[in-house]
């Protein structure tokens, strides 16, 4: 038992050792990274500017950028850090934010988009350096280190997906350049507290917050973070010669600069977010009432309309729950076999005339407005525990429910619009019930939670959180629910238009930043949950990633742009994670058995295992949870995971050349390792000039017509191009 703790020591020792900064790295290092930074710049900024047309998810982020120069609001399920960059850059680059980005294929003409490319570009050729430099830290080993570089450098899916106007080479370099300073902090554990150490610390913090605030995703690499920072204050807490406050110190010191700086970052970049985003744009619709009142150019911004509702008001209702839509309406049927062949009524996200309803006493009409009745009328406010009809102001069909199963829903009741000119049957009665009221309080527009119980069928009129077939134009489902106590049968009144009652102003409704914050994030997580595919879309499954089984095109016509990985770094990386896991257990079992090695060869192997152990971690860490994940997932998501796959790759390979090279005749040494250099970084830059059409753009003829220029690359059949 003391030997096996000895050697335990010894490998500690050596893992330490094996991290600390090296004082002169000599000519060779600066020769080797300069060499593969040149030629990286080199590859990922040749024809950046082609083709000059929209591809694939520029549509959507070169969009944003257009509304942050514009200050348009606008709603999506990412953080707001990348988009923001984007329409920062394009700002300063000339970019005048009026290119539409309506579609993939659209011709940029003369619009300057140019500058927003380079910069996500020059975002996403800082991987390269990144993966040499992070292999640097773990193993101080120069091979290793090159091996690291080149297969970033040769991988032509890095540069495909690091060359266009997306999130993801903003994303991508937040989380290499946290996981470098992430190895880089832990070299200076010997000078704790020390200026650099402090810097290191705080750059950590800052890529940290970067990450998590451009994509939720980012949440990976902070596990990967606090994982690390738990083993660095183990190891500390282990150390008897230092007092317990001292263990508190550096406790604190990572809660400041990893957990507290990172929030405060998120927080500071949401702030600017909320403050610039000020005018009314067409994401409004995704929250609620009094969100939608602080910005400029919403009809509730500043809004003057009555305060109570009253028979005869023409309203908008808008569902309370956290992205709710409004309820809608329009002349299509439900189409056979769905229920009755009546009006469809569904929830709308955004504002339009079909969300206008009438709000009617239940046995009488009202008098339409400004007609000599309307004159003659008395005001007649709307009350908890009221019977009312709704009647569609564009089809005049009153909102309807009866026995028949809803569209999706099956043990709910179908919701349709029914009747002829406001005019249907019982089944289109709802009683008003205000959330917390009591008999005689009026419905007050924005701030009551009402909900509409079906007279007859005893059921409340909900939102299923459920998208419509196209025959619904994807809208979404409207139902009945028998369970009174659902929680997305919560309604309000959002426009209420009754000219006889005196307006107020609603100014007074609109939120601070911290609810606005709050609800901005409940109604992302929520879009996250719900995201569908794109028309057209190849979705794929976490299986099929690693193997490269199929990628995505980015561009079509005669510049066909197709992501995927180069398959010998793909599929070799798979190699590499089996022979990583093998090695690991082969060197656990010896170790437990006391098998003793020379100093150099417990250094190198102690130093291999402990800069796998962490970058097979990050590869898990960045792919397995999306195994569990209900969303859409797209062949992008695997490229943070691949990062680390391939670094992990080079520390294993060096392990394995070295090894070999060990059981060599000396005089041969220099031959076999150079020979096996040349090889290795051969072969990756034969099959990086293979596959670099599908970066740089390939002729319109399809892959699988043997006429075609890149036939002879279509090495399995799921690979489209």
């Amino acid at each position: 038992m003391a030997q096996i703790q000895a050697n335990k020591s010894k490998a500690y020792t050596a893992k330490m050792k094996s991290s600390s900064p090296v004082k002169n790295t000599g000519a060779e290092w600066w020769i080797v990274f300069g060499a593969i930074v040149l030629f990286n710049l080199w590859t990922r900024l040749h024809k950046v500017d082609q083709p000059e047309w929209v591809c694939w998810d520029e549509t959507h982020f070169g969009k944003m950028g257009s509304w942050y120069i514009n200050r348009t609001f606008f709603f999506d399920v990412h953080p707001p850090l990348g988009k923001m960059f984007i329409g920062a850059v394009g700002y300063v680059t000339g970019y005048n934010g009026t290119f539409p980005f309506e579609k993939p294929g659209d011709l940029y003409h003369d619009h300057n988009y140019l500058g927003m490319r380079v910069a996500c570009t020059l975002l996403g050729a800082c991987l390269t350096p990144f993966s040499f430099l992070t292999v640097w830290e773990l193993t101080q080993s120069i091979t290793a280190s090159a091996f690291a570089g080149v297969l970033a450098l040769f991988d032509v899916g890095m540069l495909i997906l690091n060359q266009y106007i997306l999130l993801d080479p903003i994303l991508l370099f937040f989380i290499s350049g946290s996981t470098y300073s992430m190895v880089k902090f832990r070299s200076y554990h010997e000078r704790p507290f020390s200026v650099v150490w402090w810097t290191w610390l705080i750059i950590t913090g800052f890529m940290l917050g970067g990450a998590i605030s451009v994509k939720f995703v980012g949440l990976f690499v902070i596990l990967l973070v606090g994982l690390n920072t738990i083993e660095q204050l183990w190891e500390i807490l282990g150390d008897m010669s230092q007092p317990i406050s001292n263990v508190i110190k550096h406790f604190l010191a990572r809660a400041a600069c990893l957990i507290a700086l990172p929030i405060a970052m998120y927080i500071c970049l949401f702030f600017i977010h909320l403050q610039v985003l000020y005018k009314s744009g067409n994401g409004d619709g995704h929250f609620s009432s009094s969100f939608q009142s602080a910005l400029v150019g919403n009809v509730l911004h500043n809004a003057s309309m009555p305060r109570h509702l009253v028979f005869g008001a023409i309203v908008t209702l808008k569902n309370h729950r956290t992205g709710g839509g409004y309820l809608h309406s329009h002349f299509h049927l439900y189409p056979e076999g769905v229920g009755a062949r009546q009006q469809q009524v569904t929830t709308y996200a955004h504002k339009d005339e079909n969300n206008k309803f009438i709000v009617k006493k239940w046995n009488d009409e009202a008098p339409k407005i400004y007609s000599d009745e309307y004159e003659k009328a008395e005001v007649d406010f709307v009350k908890h525990g009221d019977l009312i009809r709704l009647e569609h102001v564009i089809t005049k069909r009153n909102i309807h429910s009866h026995a028949e199963p809803a569209p999706i829903s099956k043990k709910q009741f179908q919701v349709t619009g029914y009747g002829d000119d406001g005019i249907g049957d019982a089944n289109d009665v709802w009683k008003v019930e205000i959330v917390g009221g009591s008999e005689g309080d009026v419905v007050e527009t924005v701030t009551s939670k009402i909900k509409l119980h079906h007279y007859f069928m005893k059921c409340v009129l909900t939102c299923s959180n459920k998208q419509l077939p196209k025959w619904g134009y994807e809208q979404q489902e409207i139902s009945c629910n028998p369970t009174v106590r659902d929680p997305n049968a919560l309604w309000n009144v959002e426009d209420n238009f009754y000219p006889k009652l005196p307006n107020v102003s609603f100014q007074n409704f609109a939120p601070g930043f911290v609810s606005r914050f709050l609800e901005s994030h409940a109604v992302m997580f929520q879009g996250n949950a719900g995201l569908k595919p794109k028309e057209g879309d190849y979705t794929s499954r976490p299986w099929e990633w690693p193997i490269n089984f199929r990628g995505q095109f980015f561009s079509g016509n005669d510049h066909r742009i197709y992501l995927l990985g180069n398959p010998v770094i793909w599929w070799g990386n798979i190699i590499f994670l089996g022979l990583f896991t093998a090695t690991y257990i082969w060197n656990s079992i010896l170790a437990q058995r006391g098998h003793e090695d020379s100093l150099e060869i417990q250094t190198q192997k102690s130093r291999t295992l402990y800069a796998g152990v962490w970058l097979f971690i990050g590869w898990a860490l960045h792919y397995v949870p999306f195994w569990a994940m209900g969303r859409v997932l797209y062949f992008h998501h695997y490229f943070p995971a691949c990062l680390f796959s391939s670094m992990l790759t080079a520390v294993i390979l060096e392990y394995i050349l070295n090894t070999i090279l060990h059981f060599i005749p000396e005089k041969l040494v220099k031959v076999v390792y150079h020979t096996f250099i040349g090889i290795f970084v051969g072969t990756l830059w034969y099959s990086f000039h293979l596959f670099s059409p599908l970066a740089y753009g390939m002729e319109a003829t399809p892959g699988h017509m043997t006429n075609s220029s890149v036939h002879h690359l279509k090495w399995i059949a799921s690979w489209e191009f």
